[in-house]
């Protein structure tokens, strides 16, 4: 189940106006400690935000939006973490195991875990059985739960006992053996289960209280428990909502900022600015349209970054089941589609850099990947995914090169005039008509394919489509040639981005080729087979890491995808945030946490960021180094 996104209209985090204040001004107020670390950090912990759009639910175990997500993470513990440098760590359970076979995962919860209510008041001790609790509630279908399906994908006979097949709820593979042993069974071997218990859908909640809500839990903060960092101590829709430390969490010493203050205003996007400006916030998304400004406007220039990069990639996909309209020669480019050469010239036609700077006009390359799987999204023996196996030879590739470009243009015509192909080809290539900076892509795109390659190869026909509905009538029925397609993952290992692929899918349909490798193997049946190989690699990772890298190294060699690049989050901000401190987890809600975080005392500038982030990837080589050891 993907996340639906709300953040696209814009949340925007707020610090109070003490967050820069000098040391000076609040010395009554502190300890002997100083949190500020010489100037480093605020004095006020306070984090303030303004918002235009509403959580959809409080409700956990229902969560559909990031904004669902983010709250959930601070409100109720996960059993497992991650650090900062993505390495998994204990939480509500403080070690674990798990057989020879893959199958029983049993966890030892940690003890003296508080449940507490929205005033702060310990209801209970958190227990192996909440996790039966959550489970049995996820898993009756009459509650609506939008993640039971990545819960009884993994859990044996959960899937059986959400459809009615079975009854007897014991019969689920998840059991309190004890008050402080979990146990979980699986239906077949998950390399990557612990990266799954970060999913909300794990998440424990107090049995006999959410018995006593039914259908209210979640609606109000009162109609909660909390074990996690925070407490939703006020929550009044579209007017605020609140979060204060929880005193009672088992690692207050790691909770800094003492307040999450989320205030409504349905104008919070057109007032942002100006509040930034005059000193009344402290983290603010900077518009694309008045970035120029910030940028030659020293003072305002030495307080913008680029946002941290994500887990959301993006391709260009061909199609290889067209199903368009008769006037864009759907059968010509079936014949075009299935020659590598042709292909080939397109993705050395297609210069990225030009494509992402109107996206990103001050660092387009920051974001351009040449990889379906992002950098820095997993690893194996403190080696990174994407400098695996043939992956690795992609690494420092660029895929721009007019003379490649016409190279295989010159093939392709002989061969598809062999094949009876008419020239120009048309290639129809839809974009959401909602998404402007899209719509200039599409435009440069376009210009740069027919410059190269010339109006008599090629004809790019954009194709605005309006946003309802657009996916339904664009990818997925195949009404197009070529496509930007995305990708976001569903659980920590190189396998999740091969489910776009996968023969079934709605996104290229590459099952559908006809293009034969040099020993005249089909390109897919050879791609389909090294997959289904590293799927059943569970025991040895490195070996499974290998045959996926060569995988996707066969689609990209191939042509089938043309790897663009990676979600850049909000682009540029002002922001009094580090994200260099939060934890980094490229799935689940661990990364929503303000688990060690503290509010700096003045926004973070480009220079700043660029050195805080190699010192970042420094640190994290060496911690998955050391990780790889244990």
């Amino acid at each position: 189940m993907k996340k639906i996104s709300l953040f696209l209209i814009v949340v925007l985090v707020l610090t109070s106006c003490s967050g820069t204040t000098s040391p000076e001004s609040n010395e009554e107020t502190q300890d002997e400690e100083d949190i500020t670390e010489g100037g480093k950090y605020a004095w006020d912990q306070v984090y303030k935000a303004v918002y235009k759009e509403e959580i959809q639910t409080a409700n956990y175990l229902k969560a559909t939006t990031n904004e669902d997500f983010a709250l959930a993470a601070n409100l109720v513990d996960t059993l497992v973490d991650y650090d900062k440098y993505g390495i998994i760590q204990p939480a509500l359970a403080e070690s674990w195991s798990v057989s020879e076979d893959m199958l029983t995962w049993t966890f030892h919860i940690r003890k003296g875990v508080k449940w507490v209510d929205y005033e702060g008041k310990e209801v209970a001790e958190t227990t192996a059985g909440d996790f039966v609790s959550a489970a049995k509630y996820l898993l009756t279908p009459a509650n609506e739960s939008s993640n039971a399906n990545i819960f009884y994908g993994a859990i044996k006979n959960a899937e059986e006992y959400f459809y009615g097949e079975i009854t007897d709820f014991s019969q689920v593979g998840v059991k309190a053996l004890d008050d402080y042993t979990l146990e979980y069974t699986l239906k077949r071997p998950i390399p990557y289960f612990e990266s799954m218990l970060t999913d909300v859908c794990f998440l424990p909640t107090y049995g006999p209280f959410i018995e006593e809500m039914g259908d209210k839990f979640g609606i109000t903060n009162s109609a909660l428990l909390y074990n996690g960092a925070y407490i939703l101590s006020d929550f009044e829709p579209q007017i605020q909502r609140v979060l204060t430390k929880n005193p009672a969490y088992w690692d207050a010493d790691n909770i800094y900022v003492t307040e999450l203050n989320y205030k409504y205003n349905k104008e919070a996007t057109a007032l942002a600015e100006e509040m930034f400006k005059n000193g009344e916030i402290s983290d603010f998304v900077i518009p694309l349209a008045n970035l120029d400004e910030w940028m030659n406007t020293p003072e305002l220039k030495d307080q913008v970054r680029p946002d941290k990069l994500g887990t959301d990639t993006y391709f260009y996909a061909f199609n290889f089941e067209p199903k368009f309209d008769v006037k864009y020669e759907p059968e010509n480019w079936k014949l075009a589609v299935n020659n590598g050469n042709f292909r080939k010239s397109i993705m050395f036609a297609f210069n990225r850099v030009d494509a992402m700077a109107t996206e990103n006009p001050y660092n387009p390359e920051y974001r351009i990947i040449n990889s379906v799987t992002p950098p820095e999204f997993t690893y194996r023996n403190g080696v990174d995914f994407t400098e695996t196996g043939k992956l690795a030879e992609l690494k420092n590739s660029d895929f721009f090169n007019e003379e490649y470009a016409n190279k295989y243009k010159e093939k392709a015509v002989e061969e598809l005039s062999e094949a009876g192909a008419k020239f120009p080809v048309k290639v129809l290539m839809p974009y959401n008509s909602n998404s402007t900076l899209w719509a200039n892509e599409a435009q440069v795109l376009k210009q740069q394919i027919e410059s190269v390659l010339g109006t008599d190869y090629v004809e790019i026909i954009l194709a605005p489509h309006d946003p309802k509905d657009f996916l339904d009538c664009t990818r997925r029925i195949g009404n197009y040639s070529l496509m930007k397609c995305n990708w976001s993952p569903d659980y920590t290992d190189p396998q999740t981005y091969t489910d776009p692929f996968k023969r079934g899918s709605d996104y290229s349909f590459p099952e559908y080729t006809t293009d034969v490798t040099s020993d005249g193997k089909n390109i897919y049946t050879a791609y389909e087979e090294t997959v289904n190989e590293a799927k059943g690699e569970y025991m040895n990772l490195t070996r499974r890491y290998k045959l996926f890298a060569d995988a996707e190294a066969m689609l990209i060699d191939n042509a089938f995808v043309i790897p663009y690049g990676v979600s850049g989050g909000n682009g540029y901000i002002a922001s009094y945030v580090s994200p260099f401190e939060l934890p980094f987890a490229p799935f689940g809600i661990s990364g929503d946490k303000w688990k060690g975080q503290k509010l700096l005392a003045k926004p973070m500038n480009t220079e700043e960021f660029n050195g805080a982030y190699e010192e970042w990837k420094v640190a994290r080589g060496e911690a998955l180094k050391e990780a790889s050891k244990k």
